[in-house]
């Protein structure tokens, strides 16, 4: 397994290298995100098609439950890794995609996925054990980038970000100014900031 981006990396605005298309040209399988997530890479995806092994791993979903956005080709917000259903639905959608490439491993996709969907299970729980002790009034989530949409749907947090959903729009004084108050409005006591 090899990944082009790295850590600190913005998916939104990363172009890939020449080195890059080289080694998803010639790689077995290229999974990614989808959703135009990848900006600039879609491009390339789009080039190399689907017959190419090239899998958008958000291509499972139910359009209808996905949040929609105009800063995306796509028409949605692409951070659905925040909303742990969508990502057992991947999960499943992926270990078959390789079951199918490489059909003699195709058990032991299986059993990494009902081990992975067993994790997956738990911190769905843990999460809702710890949400359920912060009052209701009080789930508000403060970002720099407004990527957690999914979370805030799933577990009954509004979420406000100064960025806004794409790290490609700039925040102004007066988005400041309003997330200034807001803040203090809400008595939010905890910002997260990249």
């Amino acid at each position: 397994v090899q990944g082009l981006m790295g850590s600190g990396v913005d998916p939104h605005l990363y172009k890939a290298s020449e080195g890059d298309v080289s080694k998803l040209t010639n790689a077995d399988v290229v999974f990614y995100s989808g959703l135009h997530l990848e900006g600039k890479l879609v491009d390339v995806f789009e080039r190399m098609g689907r017959s190419s092994n090239t899998v958008a791993l958000a291509e499972v979903l139910d359009k209808d439950g996905l949040i929609g956005s105009e800063y995306f080709a796509s028409s949605y917000d692409p951070h659905i890794w925040f909303n742990i259903e969508y990502w057992k639905q991947i999960t499943s959608y992926l270990a078959d995609e390789l079951g199918k490439i490489d059909p003699k491993n195709a058990d032991f996709f299986e059993k990494n996925k009902l081990a992975y969907l067993e994790q997956l299970d738990q911190l769905e729980k843990e999460v809702r054990q710890t949400i359920a002790t912060l009052p209701e009034d009080k789930r508000v989530l403060v970002t720099a980038h407004d990527a957690f949409s999914y979370f805030g749907k799933e577990y009954g947090f509004e979420v406000v970000g100064l960025q806004g959903l794409s790290t490609a729009t700039e925040a102004g004084v007066q988005d400041v100014q309003n997330l200034a108050d807001l803040i203090i409005d809400k008595q939010v006591k905890a910002i997260f900031v990249e």
